[in-house]
């Protein structure tokens, strides 16, 4: 029977806020208050472990995952904390880093401000760990809604690059893809872990 190795992943991004339009009646403008719209990362992870898209959540409010995932031989259970929602002020607390093996940065493609916020939120993550690697995926999210993009598949990945990161645009519609992002993660912190080992090889030498 395999070991069964536990890897905590924190999902990470943008705090949904009330969107506003302009209307104009009468000769007045007046601001219509629009529905939340957040990044779609509890979906993501609803996805991930019930295997059915979440249509109505609150985003607010932070929740916890467990699945038992195997790649080849391995079995790893995977704990995954879905973050209430940050934005560019936020303050991570010790817990986003201590015990923590993996990340998960998630932006919506529709959205520009949520990109920009994840480029602060992984600066702050990066001081966090003593500005080491860091095993993380870049998610694109909601690639579906492709008429209302403002962020190209090409920006997400020079981010990430630049990063030493993975990057993947997806839907929380597709189980496929969703899966495909916390196979990814598991990869990233395997690579990341034998990295370090190798240097610590190498300086024994």
């Amino acid at each position: 029977m395999p070991l069964v190795r536990y890897r905590k992943v924190v999902i990470l991004g943008y705090r949904s806020v009330a969107r506003k339009d302009r209307g104009c009646e009468y000769g007045w403008v007046i601001w219509i208050k629009l529905p939340l719209l957040p990044t779609g990362k509890t979906s993501l992870a609803h996805q991930f472990v019930e295997g059915e898209f979440l249509e109505g959540y609150d985003p607010t409010v932070e929740n916890t995952y467990s699945k038992i995932v195997t790649l080849g031989k391995d079995e790893f259970h995977l704990h995954l904390v879905d973050t209430a929602g940050q934005d560019e002020y936020s303050i991570l607390p010790y817990s986003f880093i201590i015990g923590v093996h993996g990340y998960v940065l998630v932006y919506s493609v529709t959205s520009l401000h949520s990109f920009q916020v994840i480029e602060s939120l992984y600066q702050k993550l990066h001081e966090g760990h003593g500005k080491t690697r860091l095993p993380v995926v870049l998610v694109g999210n909601k690639a579906d809604l492709s008429p209302d993009r403002e962020v190209q598949a090409v920006e997400g990945k020079k981010l990430a690059e630049s990063w030493g990161a993975t990057f993947m645009e997806s839907s929380a519609r597709d189980k496929q893809l969703t899966q495909g992002i916390f196979t990814k993660v598991i990869q990233e912190i395997a690579r990341v872990e034998n990295s370090y080992g190798q240097e610590r090889r190498c300086h024994l030498m």
